[in-house]
């Protein structure tokens, strides 16, 4: 449950653990192979997507400019995610976050994000599982003309909703389509510079409305569209990690 105090509401964030996990899809995009082994340290991850409500306090403290589609009836309930918000000003609201909360808030990296949306299962395609996702509930009548209100249909397995549907969400790294060939198996943090900025998830505007987990997308960090949100992360409490070693329980191929 978020928390709301003076000026600022504090997402609820969820414990992912540390561990291995197959990074990619042999069948996907190209960008998406090599299927590689990653392992990510224990981190923390918004149950939800960055809501207007929550993007409101950032505004009203920062007094900086609301984004496009502030005002729009399409996009402006108050537990929507916020869109149209540049990589840099996500950047920024984590700061501000954790400036007002003392807590260091920030984006996740690709690699976290798909090892949250995998919810510890190994060659699913969907953070749900194998299901189409035309055959979910109410699909044909979901993201008519935008986003929705975040969690109003169950979370994947580590208690996260909307991830890989509603909006596209920005990721910390620079992204670039032959980062995997070279990827660092241990918390790889994506490319040293680039022109693209890297986000996952899926879109209420596409024909395709949900993502596969490992579905990577970009675009320039100054653009602002309509379907483009963000989550946010920390690092794990010291007293949430465990003290096992990398090597330790490496994973089977299971692709």
């Amino acid at each position: 449950m978020s928390v709301e105090r003076a000026g600022v509401i504090e997402p609820e964030m969820v414990f992912i653990p540390e561990g291995w996990f197959w990074m990619g899809c042999e069948t996907g995009r190209d960008d998406e192979r090599p299927v590689h082994r990653v392992w990510v340290d224990a981190f923390e991850l918004a149950a939800h997507q960055v809501t207007n409500a929550e993007f409101a306090c950032y505004l009203a403290a920062t007094r900086n400019p609301e984004p496009p589609c502030w005002n729009d009836p399409n996009f402006r309930h108050p537990k929507m995610p916020v869109v149209a918000v540049p990589w840099h000003e996500a950047v920024a609201y984590c700061d501000w976050l954790s400036h007002a909360t003392g807590k260091r808030y920030r984006l996740p990296t690709e690699a976290e994000w798909e090892r949250a949306a995998r919810g510890g299962a190994e060659g699913s395609p969907y953070p749900w599982g194998e299901t189409p996702p035309e055959m979910l509930p109410d699909y044909a009548k979901r993201w008519k003309n935008g986003p929705e209100p975040v969690g109003l249909y169950p979370p994947n397995a580590y208690g996260l909703y909307n991830l890989g549907d509603n909006v596209h969400e920005w990721c910390s790294d620079w992204y670039d389509d032959a980062y995997y060939g070279r990827s660092p198996e241990q918390n790889p943090q994506g490319p040293a510079g680039g022109s693209r900025r890297a986000s996952r998830g899926g879109s209420w505007r596409h024909h395709i409305k949900v993502t596969r987990t490992a579905a990577r997308s970009s675009i320039p960090p100054e653009f602002q569209y309509a379907d483009y949100g963000f989550r946010i992360a920390r690092d794990a409490a010291a007293e949430g990690r465990k003290n096992s070693s990398p090597r330790e329980n490496a994973p089977q191929a299971v692709w």
